[in-house]
């Protein structure tokens, strides 16, 4: 009896693990299906995307053929074009038309803004690959100068962007890539208006035809070289002396960051420019020096940003040393030329601080200051000034996206013919196609 209640249990165990098993390989099957049936869905889809993105490049490989035949007429992706408005409101307490720096007599759009309401350069900027080897950049503003409007050519210049080694070479006419503000728009500014020193230095900024060659380095740490041949048909040139290849530079920018929170850029620069009858101080009634221009910057930024969060919030700190010097002939008003041989140093110091978005608060300190030039030139706009020209500033911004900001200015000049108080207010908005500003 016992043996055979053992064989029963033998037969009921061993039918349970016989259905056991043919259960399991029954759920393998239908897992092995499924996952069959996913590899095909997604084959197939994968397949209708490939077919997709053919069919796209295709469309717009013809589309950049037909608007490179056509010259970019009716193109949605190429030119990009963009437009900035800019527009200001300044009271003086002295006339802003006898304004001059004694011992830096102003030359190129150096000098105060219009008294008043008025309109400020209204800018169109166009830009676009021209090819796989070559890019493009136009900024021409629309001004207002004794009522008439009008267009100018402020920038013209192609560049390339398939150089092998990280070098890039532009032509063309271009703010030059010395100092650290030379090459920033207006509109990218921090206070309305140049520091002293790029005012009665550079005419407020140093732009010319030319050649710029430019090498990163392939490291960690950034590292920017350039030179420059420009004609130095402007200010602090003039003339296009030397056929047309009167000025050249060389540039040198280190940066990097520290953590998440700090970044920092340093550089040195070097302008050798030369003039004939160069004009500064009255326009009516122009000096003109002819000779050599020697310009050496010195820069640092530093940025700090939480986290690198920029939005929330950011502190700037930047800072510029300027000398110049200057050997040839000044001719001044009524007078045959004399010997000129001076040298001369400025210097800026700002801060910008955005506490919470939309709104930065800043202040600048800047000065210029010269070398006892002889007594032949007493009594004339060249003469050393008794004290170093400064000036101090504060100004507020609001700024309710990237595309528009409102900016309220005052600035303590001591640096004209008559301490004053300065007040500005300024609004700058873009429209279209808008790049992203440098470091």
């Amino acid at each position: 009896m016992s043996i055979r209640l053992s064989g029963i249990a033998l037969c009921v165990i061993a039918s349970l693990f016989s259905n056991n098993a043919s259960a399991q390989s029954s759920e393998i099957e239908s897992l092995r299906i499924a996952i069959d049936e996913l590899r095909a869905d997604y084959e197939l889809r994968i397949s209708a995307l490939e077919q997709r993105l053919a069919a796209a490049e295709q469309v717009q490989v013809a589309a950049v053929a037909s608007e490179s035949r056509s010259g970019g007429v009716n193109s949605a992706f190429n030119p990009a074009i963009g437009v900035i408005f800019q527009g200001q409101a300044w009271s003086y307490a002295n006339n802003p038309e006898d304004y001059y720096v004694q011992g830096f007599p102003l030359g190129g759009e150096a000098g105060p803004f219009e008294e008043g309401l008025a309109i400020g350069e209204t800018e169109i900027n166009i830009s676009a690959n021209v090819d796989d080897k070559f890019t493009a950049w136009l900024t021409a503003p629309l001004v207002i100068e004794d009522g008439e409007a009008g267009i100018e050519v402020e920038e013209a210049w192609l560049e390339t962007t398939a150089l092998p080694a990280g070098f890039s070479v532009r032509f063309g006419r271009f703010f030059s890539g010395i100092g650290y503000l030379n090459n920033k728009h207006a509109h990218s500014w921090d206070f309305a208006d140049q520091p002293l020193p790029y005012q009665v230095f550079l005419g407020d900024q140093y732009i010319d035809d030319g050649v710029q060659l430019r090498w990163i380095a392939p490291t960690d740490l950034y590292v920017e070289a350039g030179t420059e041949v420009l004609r130095g048909g402007n200010y602090p040139a003039a003339g296009a002396e030397k056929s047309g290849f009167g000025s050249n530079s060389l540039f040198l920018n280190v940066g990097g960051d520290i953590g998440s929170d700090v970044s920092w850029l340093a550089g040195i620069s070097h302008l050798r420019a030369q003039s004939i009858d160069r004009e500064s101080g009255d326009e009516s009634d122009a000096l003109l020096f002819s000779g050599d221009s020697d310009t050496t910057i010195a820069q640092f930024v530093w940025k700090w940003a939480p986290n690198g969060n920029w939005k929330q919030r950011n502190l700037v700190i930047q800072s510029e040393l300027i000398w110049r010097s200057e050997k040839g002939d000044y001719s001044l008003p009524g007078q045959l030329p004399q010997a000129y041989d001076g040298d001369q140093r400025g210097w800026y110091l700002q801060a910008v601080y955005q506490p919470f978005p939309r709104w930065r608060f800043g202040t600048r300190v800047d000065s210029v200051s010269m070398d006892d030039i002889g007594a032949v030139f007493d009594g004339t706009l060249l003469a050393a000034p008794i004290d170093d020209p400064m000036r101090y500033s504060l100004m507020t911004d609001w700024s309710n996206s990237e595309f528009s900001r409102l900016r309220l200015q005052y600035t303590r000049d001591e640096a004209g013919p008559a301490d004053e108080h300065q007040w500005g207010l300024q609004y700058i908005l873009s429209i279209g196609a808008h790049g992203g500003h440098s470091f």
